[in-house]
């Protein structure tokens, strides 16, 4: 079944080429983007393809538009609309493509819902790679994000941050709209357009993707298994990404079943031997709550500690350039990820 068209229509022939460039590197999208700069055009591919988004900016719309059968439309504006576009949502041209994106996702999400009528997306079966440790201080999540980093230049790939405390809104220096604490919100209240709702939200690190983390700790500490199993199931039937990323902490009730769906865990150690004492136990659990087989797929690891990330702005390459890059690299290859 082919994709739900997304159809972008504006007559500034730059804005639409440039658009249509982030698009075509954006591997989120649940549509399939066509991009015209004259109305004709669009008027043309219309008469042969049902339109499932429009977003259209206030020069190009028109009476002709208008009478055309399209899912939703959505007005690219430059500021205050007209009153006979006021009936349209709107999102404002002049700001970041990803932005212009999220939007618009979030304004089809509001009233269409897909899930009923999607397929599963055509894609290499997704592949589930955690990175856990009963540990603390032992570069887990720094690990997990430059492997996303790493897998992001050959795959769609998004990164999942499980954790209590990720400190992410300081680490990047701003705030986020939608976090994974409203998805679980939507999968417990048995919404049907998760898919969408997901996209609205997905921010970008680098080139990797990510959805913002919760909050609050409660928000890890109360979401059932039930609510875990069922986003996942949404991320790997109805996205895009090949590969998924999760940085797991330990405020998860059933973290051993999350675990047993990875295909791979990450474990970070350390030598001393509290470290090695807190590992034992850890696994002995595992054979006792009957999970020997995440043992065998477990991979444990000893990233080098790097210096520290200086003050200031946050850029993931960081991560990629510095020893703990090359570590990583070299565990890319060996594992055949």
């Amino acid at each position: 079944m082919k994709k739900r068209i997304f159809a972008v229509c504006d007559t500034e022939a730059e804005y639409a080429r440039n658009f249509m460039e982030y698009v075509s590197r954006r591997k989120n999208i649940p549509f399939e983007v066509q991009v015209f700069t004259n109305v004709e055009s669009l008027l043309d591919f219309a008469g042969r393809n049902h339109i499932e988004l429009l977003l259209i900016s206030q020069a190009a719309m028109c009476g002709a538009v208008r009478d055309l059968d399209i899912g939703k439309v959505i007005i690219l504006t430059e500021g205050v609309r007209p009153p006979e576009l006021e009936a349209y949502a709107g999102v404002y041209k002049y700001q970041s493509s990803s932005q212009v994106v999220k939007e618009v996702m979030a304004c089809y999400g509001k009233e269409k819902s897909v899930l009923p009528a999607q397929t599963p997306v055509m894609k290499k079966t997704t592949e589930i790679l955690g990175v856990y440790s009963p540990l603390g201080r032992c570069l887990k999540t720094s690990f997990a994000l430059t492997l996303g980093q790493i897998l992001s230049r050959e795959r769609p790939v998004l990164y999942l941050n499980l954790e209590e405390y990720s400190g992410f809104e300081e680490l990047l220096g701003r705030s986020f709209q939608g976090t994974l604490s409203d998805l679980l919100y939507y999968i417990r209240q048995g919404e049907q357009n998760i898919s969408v709702k997901l996209n609205s939200m997905v921010e970008t690190m680098g080139v990797l993707d990510f959805i913002p983390p919760v909050q609050s700790p409660l928000d890890i500490r109360g979401a059932a298994w039930q609510d875990w199993a069922g986003l996942l199931q949404e991320i790997l039937l109805y996205s895009p990404y090949e590969t998924l990323i999760l940085d797991i902490g330990s405020g998860i009730d059933e973290i051993f079943q999350l675990l047993d769906m990875c295909r791979t865990v990450f474990m970070p150690v350390k030598p001393d031997r509290i470290s090695r004492c807190k590992i034992a136990q850890f696994e002995n659990l595992l054979r006792v709550l009957d999970y020997p087989q995440v043992l065998t797929r477990t991979v444990k690891i000893r990233p080098p500690f790097y210096n520290n990330i200086p003050a200031g702005v946050f850029r993931p390459e960081q991560l990629v350039w510095s020893e703990l890059g090359e570590y990583v690299n070299r565990l890319v290859r060996k594992e055949g990820l």
